[in-house]
C-alpha cells in the first residue's frame, strides 16, 4: 500500500537532537507515512539511534551514505520514496504532533499539489521567534502569490511543506548537490512547476538554531553558494517571466569598515542606490540614470 507521506531526514552528527526529532514523527496523529532517514557520514551516535528506531518501528528505512551533504541525503531518499506526498525534517528540528495530518488534509482537500505551514525558530534559550507566519487557510494557483505567501526566494525553505511527489519526479525536481542554500534551486522550481499551494495555519514547524550547525557558520565557500543561489534565482526568474522581491536583484554591495565594524553599506539595483548606516538604518536613496 502506498503510503500517505514519505517523511525524508537527512541525519549528520545531531545526536544530541535527533532522538527529539525522529519521536515527533513516529508520534504523529497521520500514522500512514513511511519514514527515510539518511545517515550521512555520521561520526557520533546518529546511526546507534536511528538503528534502535528502526528496530521499534517497521515504518523506519535507515540508508547509509559517506559524507556526501544534506543535498545528496535528500536525493537518495527520494529515489525510493513511495508516499503520495514528500516532506522534509532536519535531523534537529521537530514538528507539531498534527503537522502531517493537517498538511495532508488541506492538501486533500484542495487537491493542492503543496501545502505549507508557519515556521517558528526555537534557541537555546528557550527563546522563540516566528520566522514565517500563515494566518489563514488559502488556496493559491498564481506563481507570484505562491511566491509571496511563502516569501520567496528569500525564505526559500522546503521543510515546512509536503509536495506531491508525482509532480516532483515529473518536473525531474531534485537538490543541487556539493553545495549550501541548496533549499533555493529546489523551492524556486517546485513552487513554479508545482501548480497549487495551500496554506495551513493550524501547526508548526520548529527550526532549532543549532550554533554549531554548518549553515550558522559563513565561510568563503558559504557566501560564494549563496551567490551562486541568487544568480540561479534571477536568470530562472528571469526566464520564466516572475515578479519577486526587488531586494534579489541586487547588481552591486559594498560594505564600507571602521576598525572591522561595517559603518556604511550601499546596495545599487538596476534604478536604484541605497545607502545604510551601520549596514541596517537607511539614510539615503537616489534612482541612477540608465
Amino acid at each position: 500500500m502506498q503510503p500517505k507521506i514519505s517523511v525524508i531526514i537527512p541525519v549528520y552528527n545531531v545526536e544530541k537532537f535527533l532522538k527529539r526529532c525522529l519521536e515527533s514523527i513516529a508520534d504523529q496523529t497521520l500514522s500512514d507515512i513511511e519514514i527515510i532517514c539518511v545517515n550521512d557520514g555520521s561520526i557520533d551516535g546518529s546511526l546507534r539511534i536511528l538503528e534502535e528506531f528502526s528496530a521499534e518501528d517497521s515504518r523506519v528505512t535507515v540508508l547509509h551514505q559517506e559524507n556526501r551533504g544534506v543535498s545528496a541525503a535528500r536525493n537518495s531518499a527520494l529515489a525510493i520514496a513511495r508516499g503520495e506526498y514528500v516532506g522534509f525534517v532536519d535531523g534537529d528540528d521537530w514538528i507539531e504532533l498534527n503537522f502531517f495530518e493537517e498538511l495532508y488534509a488541506a492538501a486533500k482537500k484542495y487537491n493542492a499539489d503543496i501545502a505549507c505551514c508557519r515556521i517558528v525558530r526555537k534557541y537555546p534559550s528557550s527563546k522563540s521567534r516566528i520566522k514565517l507566519e500563515i494566518e489563514e487557510e488559502q488556496f493559491y494557483s498564481a506563481v507570484t502569490d505562491k511566491y509571496r505567501i511563502t516569501e520567496s526566494p528569500r525564505k526559500c525553505y522546503v521543510f515546512n511543506k509536503i509536495y506531491r511527489r508525482s509532480e516532483i519526479n515529473l518536473h525531474r525536481l531534485r537538490f543541487r548537490e556539493g553545495r549550501t542554500f541548496e533549499d533555493v534551486s529546489f523551492s524556486i522550481r517546485a513552487l513554479y512547476f508545482l501548480k497549487t499551494l495551500v496554506t495551513v495555519p493550524t501547526t508548526t514547524y520548529y527550526y532549532w538554531v543549532n550554533h554549531n550547525s554548518i549553515t550558522r557558520n559563513e565561510t568563503d565557500r558559504r557566501r560564494q553558494d549563496k551567490l551562486a543561489a541568487r544568480r540561479d534565482f534571477i536568470k530562472f526568474s528571469r526566464k520564466n517571466y516572475i515578479e519577486c522581491d526587488d531586494r534579489w536583484y541586487v547588481r552591486k554591495k559594498i560594505i564600507y569598515k571602521l576598525c572591522g565594524i561595517p559603518v556604511m553599506k550601499i546596495y545599487e539595483w538596476k534604478t536604484m542606490k541605497k545607502y545604510y548606516l551601520f549596514s541596517v538604518i537607511p539614510v539615503f536613496e537616489k534612482k541612477i540614470t540608465l
